[in-house]
């Protein structure tokens, strides 16, 4: 669990609500970076936002905005294998013993990157269309799904290095990651 505030949203345009998330993002990425914060907690609260964020998307907003607006199986797709990549690059932070390591840092690096990647580009190429193209009321209607399932898995702990390890293992699994060697 988490002692940061991720925000609890209950309703809103699904829009904003991710966009908020994407500068939440953001400023735990840069407070990983900054050895005077409180690294532990920053971590924690990264990881059970980055779950939460990515498992609400992938059930709720991804599938309907694919029916409602121009976004393609292969935005869809693509989504999901960046949330994969993410939680990839989570499990490489959660798995250091330190945060005032070399091997943390670097970690945190590629966390950055892999994650600053997929905001820009679904900002891009998912929420474009949808802040376009998608009507108010299904804005509205996915707001509230997404604001629900998001908070279900922070209260469940989805931040867990062990969940965050079964996410991993499913995304090989489901081919989401490529094989070893690929």
């Amino acid at each position: 669990m988490t002692t940061i505030d991720l925000g609890r949203p209950e309703s809103g345009d699904v829009v904003e609500l991710i966009l908020e998330d994407h500068r939440r993002f953001e400023e735990l990425l840069r407070k990983l970076r900054d050895d005077s914060s409180d690294r532990e907690a920053v971590r924690a609260a990264f990881s059970a936002l980055h779950v939460a964020h990515a498992e609400a998307e992938e059930k709720y907003v991804y599938p309907v905005l694919r029916k409602r607006t121009s976004v393609t199986e292969h935005d869809e797709e693509h989504g999901e294998e960046e949330h994969a990549e993410g939680n990839e690059a989570l499990l490489a932070v959660l798995e250091c013993a330190s945060t005032d390591t070399q091997k943390f840092e670097d970690a945190v690096e590629k966390l950055a990157e892999k994650v600053n990647h997929h905001l820009t580009e679904e900002e891009l190429t998912i929420l474009n269309p949808a802040r376009e193209e998608a009507s108010e009321q299904v804005k509205a209607d996915l707001g509230d799904k997404f604001a629900t399932e998001r908070n279900k898995q922070i209260d469940n702990d989805c931040g867990s290095i062990e969940n965050v390890r079964r996410l991993v293992k499913a995304a090989y699994a489901e081919g989401l990651r490529p094989a070893e060697g690929e």
